[in-house]
Formats: structure tokens, sequence, C-alpha cells
């Protein structure tokens, strides 16, 4: 009789359940593609916030505008040369935030004379039911625009991303 080759069904049972256990391990390390996603999002509008900023900076700083409050640079609303935190400034400095993909609200913070506006931007499907900014910064999952507060590099407007609510 001729013997022939192959593997013995315990042999592929042993396979079977090794590649089980590695997948079981590395199976979390992949699956997190929507928290990475948004994430990215997040990340990508905040390059896209310091952009608009940055040009309109340099078109208020080309007219003579950058240390004015109250400012207006093509029909953007500027403070010190920076789009101010409100729809008519950095909203209409970035193109895409008026899309169905963003969620946003202003508010000031501190007491006067040291007030500073803000808004925050969340994604659609992080939004809370209801929207305001106290609510938007709750979901940890979220970009935050500083208004400029003066002349000085220490007082320019200034983007943060919070993502640690982002799951």
């Amino acid at each position: 009789m001729k013997r022939q080759g192959g593997f013995t069904l315990i042999e592929l049972v042993v396979v079977i359940v090794i590649l089980g256990i590695l997948a079981v391990t590395a199976a979390p390390k992949f699956m997190n593609f929507q928290d990475d996603a948004r994430i990215a999002s997040l990340q990508g509008l905040k390059g896209g916030i310091d952009g608009g900023a940055s040009i309109v900076y340099g078109k208020a700083a080309l007219t003579g505008k950058e240390s004015a409050t109250g400012g207006d640079v093509e029909g953007i609303t500027t403070e010190y040369g920076y789009p101010a935190a409100s729809t008519t400034g950095i909203k209409k400095a970035v193109t895409g935030l008026d899309s169905d993909d963003w969620v946003m609200a202003f508010d000031t913070e501190g007491t006067a004379p040291n007030t500073t506006n803000h808004g925050a931007f969340t994604l659609k499907g992080k939004a809370p039911s209801t929207v305001n900014y106290a609510n938007i910064k709750a979901t940890n999952c979220y970009v935050k625009y500083d208004e400029a507060t003066g002349t000085q590099a220490t007082s320019a407007a200034k983007t943060t991303i919070v993502t640690t609510g982002c799951n």
C-alpha cells in the first residue's frame, strides 16, 4: 500500500487554534478605526482653521489692519488681524465649516476686561442634543479656537484639539 502525504486532522485543528489565538490578541489593535477617523478629522479641521487664520492675518498685515480690534478683512470679522471667534469670523474664513459635517458654538469666557472669545467645533456624529459651547466641550471630542487677544505673539489666535472623548 502506498502512503498518502498530507496533514492529519489534529494538525489542522492545532493550526486553527493558533490562528484564533493570534486573531483575538491582534484584532483589537486594528478594530479602532472609528476613533482614529474622528481624531484624524479633528486634526484636519485644526489644520484648516490654522491655515485660514494665517491667510486672514497675512491679508490683514498687508492692509495695515493687524493691530485693530473689530476689523474687517474681505468680509471676515477680525480681532488683531486674526478671524474673530464667530460665524462672521472663523466660520467664514474656513471653507467647509458651514457643511453638514460640523457642529459649532461660540462663547465668551472670563470677566471684563480679561474676556476671551472661543469657538468649539465637533463632528456632527458627536454633537450633543443641545448644541452650545459648554455641551460641545463636554463631549471631549472637539477643536477649540481661541480668538486673538492682542498684538503680541503670546496673545495670537490659538487652536487646540481635545480627543479624550472621541471613542
